[in-house]
């Protein structure tokens, strides 16, 4: 049986602000090549051979975003589900089981924002994989580490049970500088991805052991929804009563039989500018005049900037808003954002 792809694309990704905006959050914008990384993810999974045709779940304010961004990479035929609202991964990663009807189905989760340099390396890491989600296991990706971050959740490897995958031992969310160093010392902890490879069944099942509230709820979306060509809208009254959850905190934090693949694939989160400077993105030469500076993140989609011996800061304009901050201080763009919705 093929594996279906679910795109999880209902994030908002307030930390690229001000580029990214609700209306257009991260996923949707080119901020790293000539594709966006909602297309990228998509092209990671376009081998017929391996891959059904993707479900893709997102929020209904975007459907006009993603048709004009499948159409630009002639994907015909991904199902998109919409929420009429967020609810985090857990409750929409049930939709997508739920919509798949057949309880054996693979479904390779993955959020739609992330970059993954080695894509071949993610396809050995899910030819591994298969097995065990055969049997009954639910999969994540642990990344290789490269530095002790304390931005993602770690995951620490147990006992192997197949060639080159163990049994998780436990799930860390994100730790102090100095846990996360002591972690990554102990060579025995990986980066939490997001990235996900189950039975759809599987999942269902654990669900209902776990948080059978969110089961009932997206259930009843589906059962509620309204068809429309490829697109299923979930019940809205329904979905709005679903407890929002992660995926990690409701199924697998709780569940035994979760295994670790571990992988390194050059992945990035791009969870703020000094993430997309860090994978070697400088200032855009299009509407920047940069003079007698470095290690500068200049951008811009309108003004001109025209800085002159600035170093190591980041300065992003769009729109009526342009952001000016420290390099390695780009985690604070969440405080502005926050700021911006008081009265």
């Amino acid at each position: 049986m093929k594996i279906t792809p679910v795109i999880l694309s209902g994030g908002g990704g307030t930390r690229l602000w001000p580029m990214s905006r609700p209306e257009q959050p991260k996923q949707f914008l080119a901020l790293t090549g000539q594709s966006t990384m909602f297309q990228m993810t998509l092209a990671r999974c376009r081998d017929d051979a391996l891959f059904a045709p993707p479900i893709i779940i997102a929020g209904a304010a975007h459907t006009g975003l993603i048709d004009q961004q499948l159409s630009e990479i002639a994907v015909t035929q991904a199902q998109i589900i919409l929420e009429p609202c967020a609810r985090n991964t857990a409750p929409a990663i049930a939709l997508a089981a739920l919509a798949c009807k057949n309880p054996d189905t693979a479904m390779l989760v993955m959020p739609s924002d992330h970059i993954i340099g080695d894509v071949a390396a993610l396809h050995a890491a899910i030819a591994a994989a298969l097995p065990v989600v055969e049997q009954g296991w639910m999969t994540t990706f642990g990344i290789t580490p490269t530095h002790a971050e304390t931005g993602f959740g770690y995951i620490q490897t147990g006992d192997a049970i197949a060639p080159g995958i163990h049994k998780v031992a436990r799930f860390t969310e994100k730790p102090d500088a100095e846990r996360a160093a002591r972690m990554i010392a102990g060579g025995d902890h990986l980066w939490n991805g997001g990235i996900f490879l189950f039975r759809a069944g599987t999942y269902l099942d654990a669900l209902e052991q776990f948080a059978p509230a969110i089961l009932e709820s997206a259930r009843a979306a589906i059962e509620t929804a309204e068809h429309s060509g490829n697109r299923i809208h979930a019940g809205k009254a329904a979905f709005e009563h679903c407890p929002a959850d992660s995926i990690d905190y409701a199924v697998m934090e709780k569940a035994e039989k979760v295994a670790l693949v571990p992988v390194s694939m050059g992945w990035s989160d791009v969870g703020s500018w000094d993430a997309l400077y860090d994978l070697g993105f400088g200032s855009a030469a299009s509407h920047v005049n940069e003079l007698d500076g470095q290690g500068n993140l200049i951008l811009s989609d309108g003004i001109r900037i025209h800085t002159a011996g600035l170093n190591d800061m980041i300065i992003v304009a769009s729109g009526q808003d342009v952001l000016i901050i420290p390099r390695g201080k780009s985690q604070r763009v969440k405080e502005i954002v926050e700021g911006l919705k008081k009265p």
